[in-house]
């Protein structure tokens, strides 16, 4: 496995696009950490030393590298983007112009595309002017009284938030290059990269708060948890396809035999960060009402701000679950698919064309997508878990939105530097 990275690096075009990707991350890990113009850093930098990840920021922190809670001008990091991708999925769906633009192919995906960017930067600007707004209130970061900005004037806002949105625009920029002259999806590539970032200050403060035997503990655990995300991930179900042989003039088409893969975790990542977005509104609404005393106001603090309550566990579980059933209703439809194995000659054996095989497949489809959303429900609760046993904070590196990420982003992209040893040697990573 070694010598195969050894070759990637010795051929000149993979090497150069391997590199351009180093050099793109590099840059992007060098702005996660510029601060943005106005802001006071000794005072935020002790701030966010205080502060644990639990606060209601915790996830797109989490997608910033910490990049958020130290006001820097990547501050926003890829979550604009990734709201504003999966906004455009779910309005695929409802609004008919999108959906005929998606079975235009490439160029109604390229118009798709322009919308999601259209519409990340008018998020990048709506959170930036929350963030800043909280920063200039004092409010952004837990427990602590010092200026976070040098003035507190509209002036000083509205070029943080500008230079905020530029970032966004910047990290879009980024990743495209990446998707278009490196290797594997550049947003993705991105995502990974904030991720990662915050994984060695995690497993560090576990080591310095519980000792070394703990520590070995957790190491251990998490290699199993990633050798068992990296099964469930890579599992899917093959429904085998037939397509009839038929004469076209004076040749013979079809009679190949192929199959539909159906994935046990056909949603992705999607349904996790519904829930955790969901969840995150009662603690975002106590945020803003700390002075209150109101009987709802000490309610959700008691259960729903801070994830070592059950409470919150069993809430966000059947949240999951639900997002992971609602998204793979809306993402895979099996009426569709039946529809274009019929229209081309293909059946599944057994199952008559038509009806009959759109309900099997969503018959198979309900069944499979039921140890999808247990699997993604539990791999999200390990951080949560983690929080009460080794009182780490909802960021814990081996479970959750980070270890599915980390799994998932780096298979796909050794499958591409894998297809593009193959093109050259016939050989890839595993001999």
């Amino acid at each position: 496995m070694l010598g195969a990275f050894v070759n990637a690096f010795r051929t000149p075009d993979l090497r150069k696009k391997l590199l351009f990707v180093l050099f793109i991350v590099a840059i992007f890990r060098l702005g996660s950490q510029i601060p943005a113009p106005g802001v006071n850093v000794p005072n935020v930098q002790q701030c966010f030393a205080a502060t644990e990840d639990s606060g209601v920021y915790g996830l797109i922190n989490l997608f910033s590298g910490g990049a958020l809670l130290q006001l820097t001008i990547f501050a926003l990091g890829v979550m604009p983007y990734i709201t504003a991708s999966i906004i455009l999925q779910l309005l695929v769906v409802v609004i008919p112009r999108l959906e005929a633009l998606k079975k235009e192919g490439q160029s109604g995906q390229a118009k798709i595309t322009q919308y999601t960017r259209y519409l990340t930067l008018a998020l990048s600007v709506l959170q930036a002017t929350g963030i800043v707004a909280l920063a200039r209130s004092g409010n952004l970061l837990p427990n602590c009284n010092r200026e976070l900005l040098y003035e507190n004037s509209a002036t000083v806002a509205a070029l943080m938030v500008v230079t905020m949105t530029a970032g966004t625009a910047i990290i879009m920029w980024f990743g495209e290059l990446i998707t278009e002259r490196g290797v594997g999806n550049g947003m993705s590539i991105l995502i990974f990269t904030q991720v990662v970032a915050t994984f060695p200050g995690a497993l560090w403060g576990v080591q310095q708060a519980q000792g070394p035997w703990v520590f070995g503990a957790v190491m251990l655990i998490g290699l199993v948890v990633m050798a068992a995300v990296v099964f469930i991930e890579q599992a899917q179900r093959r429904i085998p396809v037939q397509y009839a042989r038929r004469m076209v003039g004076r040749k013979m088409f079809g009679g190949s035999s192929t199959y539909v893969p159906l994935k046990v975790n056909q949603a992705g990542i999607i349904p996790v960060i519904f829930a955790s977005s969901l969840l995150y509104l009662p603690a975002m609404a106590v945020q803003f009402n700390q002075s209150s005393d109101a009987a709802w106001v000490r309610w959700v603090s008691t259960y729903f701000v801070r994830g070592d309550h059950p409470l919150y566990m069993i809430t966000y579980f059947l949240l999951i679950i639900f997002f992971t059933y609602f998204y793979v209703a809306i993402n895979f439809n099996p009426q569709e698919v039946a529809d274009n194995m019929k229209k081309y000659g293909g059946f599944i054996p057994g199952i008559r064309a038509g009806k009959p095989t759109e309900e099997y497949l969503s018959y198979v489809l309900s069944r499979i997508t039921l140890p999808g959303a247990l699997y993604l429900g539990l791999i999200s609760l390990i951080p949560l878990i983690a929080l009460v046993w080794v009182n780490a904070n909802q960021n814990f590196p081996f479970g959750g939105t980070s270890l599915l990420i980390m799994v998932g982003v780096a298979l796909d992209t050794v499958k591409q530097i894998e297809s593009q040893l193959q093109q050259r040697n016939y050989e890839g990573f595993l001999r």
